[in-house]
């Protein structure tokens, strides 16, 4: 790596620490003014003033919000999330449920990478053609289409009404998804429905590009074999882009899946966190809110600096 990159490399890892420490002190106040709180949660509705004053105190409650924070920082530097309100470590409560999610967005960008570069090289090529222009179309129309709504469509249509897929997607308490690998089929392509149509449509723009460039023509004039042209010329300028628009479609991924989640009742995050919303259980939003953030914030990141690295790479 150069000098002048590793040094660039690193001043986004300095402002990746700074932006995750912003982004901690956000989510942990702006949580924190979500209606309910943990002793309400933790009590029930029936629990006397007096009772919630207790419990209150025995949280770290009825602490000012900036010892709090500092508190909450200071476990999460150590990889302690926080305790639920029923009284179950986050970690713990979160760590299963991570897994699956973790699957079903991983089985997405799996199907995602290889499908978005086919077609959108295709397309790219053939850029002007009858079938350009539908599935340039087709792409336009899918982006528009939200996941929860694809989702909803496919639970009817092909679970509900069909019975050829499971409609919801339960998994039995302590198997892994992949053990039930019909329960999964409609999420993944529910969550591949947008994000393919969205990375195909980005490498279609920078194949045709990529086709056009004066080194690629050169090439053809010189009579290379058309393959020699695509993998010598064309897919060396269009892999670094792919690269970071895979990165950020994976980040985008982690708000889609909690929506699909929810739609299908699959055991992972989703279900976790709106139930914790609804019933105040602050420390497991706030710890749910900072890691889906995080993985945001730095799969963003990831794809400036391969998108910048690359492009230092290519100019020397």
């Amino acid at each position: 790596m150069r000098a002048d990159t590793a040094r660039y490399v690193a001043g986004r890892l300095g402002t990746a620490a700074v932006l995750l420490a912003a982004l901690s002190l956000v989510v942990y106040a702006g949580v924190d003014l979500l209606p309910g709180d943990p002793a309400s949660a933790r009590l029930g509705p029936d629990a006397t003033p007096e009772q919630l004053a207790a419990a209150r105190e025995r949280l770290g409650l009825d602490e000012p919000l900036a010892q709090r924070y500092l508190e909450w920082a200071g476990g999460l530097l150590h990889g302690d999330l926080g305790t639920s309100a029923n009284g179950t470590p986050v970690a713990g409560m979160l760590a299963g449920r991570l897994g699956n999610t973790a699957v079903l967005t991983a089985l997405t960008i799996l199907l995602l990478v290889p499908l978005s570069l086919l077609l959108g090289v295709a397309l790219g090529r053939r850029a002007g053609s009858r079938a350009d222009g539908t599935g340039s179309t087709l792409l336009l129309l899918t982006t528009a289409v939200p996941e929860y709504l694809v989702a909803g469509v496919l639970a009817l249509v092909l679970g509900a009404q069909s019975g050829w897929l499971p409609a919801t997607s339960l998994v039995p308490a302590g198997d892994s998804p992949l053990a039930h690998p019909e329960v999964l089929v409609l999420p993944v392509l529910s969550l591949l429905w947008v994000s393919l149509a969205y990375a195909t449509r980005v490498i279609r723009a920078q194949t045709l590009t990529a086709c056009r460039a004066p080194h690629v023509e050169a090439m053809r004039l010189n009579g290379i074999p058309e393959r020699a042209v695509l993998c010598q010329g064309v897919l060396p300028a269009v892999l670094p882009a792919a690269a970071q628009i895979w990165l950020v479609t994976s980040a985008g991924l982690l708000g889609g899946t909690v929506l699909v989640e929810i739609v299908f009742n699959y055991p992972g995050i989703g279900k976790v966190l709106v139930t914790s919303v609804s019933t105040g259980d602050l420390p497991v939003v706030q710890a749910l809110a900072m890691l889906m953030g995080a993985l945001t914030l730095l799969a963003t990141i990831a794809a400036d600096v391969v998108g910048t690295a690359v492009g230092r790479t290519r100019s020397v």
